[in-house]
């Protein structure tokens, strides 16, 4: 007769289920390539050309310290979502995370 107890499963099932890390990491590596592709677009209208070449018609846009707060908000969450042992903390560290990555490339999107 068997008397140890059955293994309880319960606690890892939701942490192997938890992709959170993965997604963080995603996010943070196309945050790069959403930056010059936000980029690029502000130079696609003339009147991003007549700025660039003549001083005309240039948008004020959103003050570049939204984007470097943007950046760093996204940056830690970043390292709070890679380091958080809880799995909760880590997910609403990619939250935050994709929301500050949004918000500083509509500071860059905001000079078209």
């Amino acid at each position: 007769m068997n008397t140890t107890p059955a293994p309880d499963h319960t606690l890892s099932a939701p942490a192997a289920r938890d992709h959170s890390r993965l997604w963080s990491a995603i996010t943070a590596a196309l945050f790069v390539p959403g930056v010059v592709a936000a980029f690029l677009l502000t130079l696609v209208p003339e009147s991003a050309a007549r700025c660039l070449n003549y001083g005309e018609e240039c948008a004020s846009g959103l003050s570049p310290r939204w984007f470097v707060w943007g950046a760093g908000v996204a940056a830690v969450a970043f390292v709070v979502a890679m380091a958080a042992p809880v799995v909760r903390v880590r997910q609403a560290a990619v939250v935050v995370q994709i929301l500050a990555e949004c918000a500083a490339l509509l500071v860059i999107l905001s000079y078209v």
